[in-house]
């Protein structure tokens, strides 16, 4: 039996720092960025290795508050932070670690079944441990980081249990328990986030189902919470209250029917994300200079917890309006009013001023960095809405990442640049986009700021040259989400935030990227039982989309018996069954028809079979949904399919006929404005200007929505527009050849003059061919009476007449309907 090794690549580009070896005395100091009160006064470290570890591990988790008071000289075994010798701390260490694989290390392990976690969260201490021991183990330094998998417990599909649609019987076994001793907090006005105790029977059915476990009642979030943290016991005894509240959970699921699986079925064996699934987020990803790292694992909660390993921690406290996002993540909403009438300000996630520091030292230390982020903002029309930013109020900052509009921003101090200048995306480019996205913001002096999005950089040059970050302050704070004030607020997801003291090179963006986000697992499929291949598996990458659903992609067979391979295996109608049935939607492999064969199998990667992916519906949530597959045809197994006849379809609406006119939106008016013109959006006048009116112009197309302050603000727009042209020699000959711009008002606007500024001004700013427009001679006519009553002045016009009356002419048509609607 073995196991695969998928080695996903980092250039190692660091030497382990020489030992002294020996058996000096001299003092060594804690490296850490968090010594504590430890001096080292022992032995040298006797290797290289051991060196590491002493600067990895034993630094690390030497103090009192972590490892130090039990694990330490003459304390429980094994003694590895022994204070008074390294090498014997290195030697009992290596009995608790795994090197090849850190997250699996018993040390790992240990913490996260709840042993002495120095954190409120248990999987934040196993993040920062798995750090550590990637660290010594030469992760941190480039090396090939690798995601084994391995078999899974073998399960057949069983008869599960599925929450109902209604709340019924949710309301009369579960909920009076939570409205009677929970209210006081879970009520959604109280303290405490997660209304479960909610008013509304709705809300608190949706809030508890993933505190509920059908199957188990005593694992159940619920009652573990009163069971082993003691929290929110309403009798004197906590097991009494976890007691009551088990039975409450075991009437609801006994309420329940099961649902077995089709016996004729070709069924695979089954898996469980949380308990069968292997962790895929181990590896890939270029990290080694993070000197911040939120992941958002704790799923629940006030503290977004600094998982980088690097002291002290900046942890993030929330506030306002922020829920958690299943599979890793928090979601920052606007300010508003709860259910019961109470305003909650805008979501934001804020570290202390203390603990921000580190960036300063670090930063400022190595005069670049690297903000990365994977975040879904919630819509494109919020401006000066700050997502990531180092700073003291809205005026103040070191860097800022934030959106305005369809652009992302950054605002930097530097001896060569503006804090509160921003450089941007371009507004045409339309880089930001309401979806899960990928941003990296680089700094170096060498290149100045740059942008990536998904992998890609902007392209937008950086007018500032570079310059040093020795003006940055050490009193401003981390926040997620708005200003430290409270102001700027920026509602939409963040999945991932990391902060590097190096800038990342375009390929290890790259890398960076297409690693992905959030909690993804393998899943591995038992398929031996059908077919001749020992040791075989389907597998997918699987992550949970959100609170809602799943996502599967990617599946490919293997087999762990590195001398099997498969022959000639038909495999035919693959389809995502979850807790006794196939799921109704999202069976993208229903169609799939290949052969496993020798001939397409690679020992030790497998043999893929599709490149798409799907999304189901989750029901239970991930630590009781049931997963399994169902095969048309596998080898010699083969399952008669009776497509369910289509439903009717209904009859449709007869709605009112819908406008074949819409508006332009203020974002596409200024772009058509500066295109017929060949004025640029960024002139300032213009950009002034747009920035006054851009609220008063369309925000829909919609054609009812036109308002008449919407024609005003054209108007405002196109006389902008009109007079940067004019005034401009180059543009205006551009535009009006042959025209006399010298010429006085009076004879500069006779027959010919007059056909020299209606003639482009029709063929560069009027449609042709379009069913509902006035005729070319229409509009010259009017112009021409425009022009006139211009001129009455006659002699006694003004010298710059001339340009005036062109302006008005070039503004009332482009601040016409030809500019406006679409």
């Amino acid at each position: 039996m073995s196991c695969l090794k998928s080695a996903i690549a980092i250039i190692a580009t660091s030497l382990l720092l020489a030992a002294c070896g020996g058996e000096s005395t001299e003092p060594l100091p804690n490296t850490s960025a968090n010594p504590g009160t430890v001096t080292y006064n022992g032995p040298a470290p006797a290797t290289d290795d051991v060196a590491n570890f002493k600067r990895s591990v034993w630094d690390n988790l030497v103090t009192q508050d972590k490892c130090g008071a039990c694990h330490g000289s003459g304390g429980q075994s094994p003694t590895f932070v022994n204070q008074q010798d390294v090498n014997l701390a290195y030697a009992q260490a290596n009995s608790i670690v795994n090197l090849s694989d850190p997250s699996q290390s018993q040390l790992v392990t240990k913490v996260a079944g709840g042993h002495n976690c120095w954190l409120t969260s248990n999987s934040a201490c196993v993040d920062i441990l798995t750090t550590y021991i990637s660290n010594w183990a030469g992760g941190s330094e480039g090396s090939a980081k690798t995601v084994e998998l391995r078999a899974p417990a073998i399960k057949d599909p069983g008869a599960t249990l599925a929450f109902p649609t209604d709340s019924t019987d949710f309301s009369t076994t579960v909920y009076p328990l939570l409205t009677t001793y929970c209210s006081d907090c879970h009520a959604g006005s109280g303290p405490a986030p997660y209304p479960f105790a909610s008013p509304d029977v709705s809300t608190a059915y949706s809030e508890s189902k993933s505190r509920i476990n059908l199957g188990t009642p005593s694992a159940s979030r619920f009652v573990e919470k009163l069971r082993t943290e003691l929290h929110g016991c309403w009798d004197d005894d906590c097991a009494m209250s976890a007691d009551m509240m088990q039975m409450a959970i075991s009437d609801f699921a006994g309420l329940q029917e099961s649902e077995p699986v089709d016996p004729t079925m070709v069924a695979s064996k089954a898996l469980t994300l949380s308990s069968d699934g292997l962790l895929a987020n181990s590896g890939g990803r270029y990290e080694d200079n993070v000197i911040a790292l939120y992941e958002f694992k704790s799923g629940e909660g006030q503290t977004a917890f600094d998982t980088s390993g690097v002291s002290p921690a900046l942890d993030l406290t929330l506030s306002g309006n922020v829920d958690w996002v299943g599979g890793w993540g928090i979601d920052l909403g606007p300010a508003g009013e709860n259910e019961q009438g109470f305003m909650i300000p805008a979501g934001k996630a804020q570290g202390s001023t203390t603990a921000s520091r580190k960036l300063h030292t670090l930063l400022t230390a190595s005069g670049e960095y690297s903000i990365e982020a994977w975040v879904a903002p919630g819509n494109i029309t919020q401006e000066d809405a700050r997502i990531v930013t180092y700073s003291g109020s809205s005026t103040t900052r070191n860097v800022t990442l934030s959106q305005t509009l369809q652009r992302y921003e950054v605002l930097h101090r530097s001896t060569t640049s503006d804090e509160n200048t921003p450089f941007a995306t371009q507004d045409a480019d339309m880089l930001l986009q309401a979806t899960l996205q990928h941003v990296v913001v680089n700094y170096a002096p060498a290149t100045g700021r740059q942008i990536f999005i998904n992998g890609t950089p902007s392209g937008d040059i950086d007018p500032d040259d570079g310059g040093l970050l020795s003006e940055w302050d050490d009193s401003f704070a981390l926040v997620l989400g708005s200003e430290t004030d409270g102001n700027s607020p920026w509602q939409g997801a963040i999945r991932m935030v990391a902060i590097h003291n190096r800038a990342l090179t375009p390929e290890q963006v790259r890398a960076n990227f297409e690693v992905g986000v959030g909690q993804k697992f393998y899943l591995l499929f038992g398929v031996s039982h059908l077919i001749d291949v020992p040791q075989s598996f389907i597998v997918f990458e699987v992550s949970q989309f959100d609170n809602y659903a799943y996502r599967f992609t990617s599946p490919f067979f293997i087999s762990l018996d590195d001398f099997a391979e498969p022959s000639g295996i038909p495999l035919r109608g693959m389809r995502l069954g979850i807790n006794g049935k196939e799921a109704t939607v999202g069976q993208a492999w229903a169609n799939l028809n290949v052969v496993l064969d020798s001939d397409a199998y690679e020992a030790g990667t497998g043999q893929p079979l599709s490149p798409l992916g799907t999304i189901i519906a989750l029901e239970n949530g991930p630590e009781n949904d049931e997963f399994f597959l169902t095969f048309d045809q596998l080898g010699g197994n083969s399952f008669a399919r009776t497509e369910p006849s289509l439903l009717p379809q209904p009859a449709p609406a007869d709605l009112d006929p819908s406008s074949q006119i819409g508006l332009k939106t203020f974002d596409e008016i200024n772009e058509s404005m500066s295109r017929m013109t060949g004025v640029a959006t960024t002139n300032p006048a213009v950009f002034a200007t747009y920035t006054t009116v851009k609220q008063q112009l369309p925000t829909v197309e919609t054609i009812q929505g036109f308002l008449s302050s919407h024609q005003m603000a054209v108007t405002q727009m196109a006389i902008q527009y009109c007079d940067a042209l004019v005034s401009n020699t180059e543009l205006r000959q551009e535009m009006f050849p042959g025209f006399d711009f010298a010429a006085p008002a009076s004879s500069a606007f006779d027959a010919s003059g007059k056909s020299l500024i209606t003639g482009p001004l029709l063929s560069r700013f009027v449609g042709s061919n379009l069913a509902s427009q006035p005729s070319d001679s229409e509009i010259q006519t009017e112009l021409g009476k425009l022009m006139d009553k211009l001129t009455l002045c006659g002699a006694g016009c003004e010298p710059d007449r001339t340009e005036t009356v062109v302006k008005a002419s070039c503004a009332a048509v482009l601040g016409s309907a030809t500019t406006l609607v679409q």
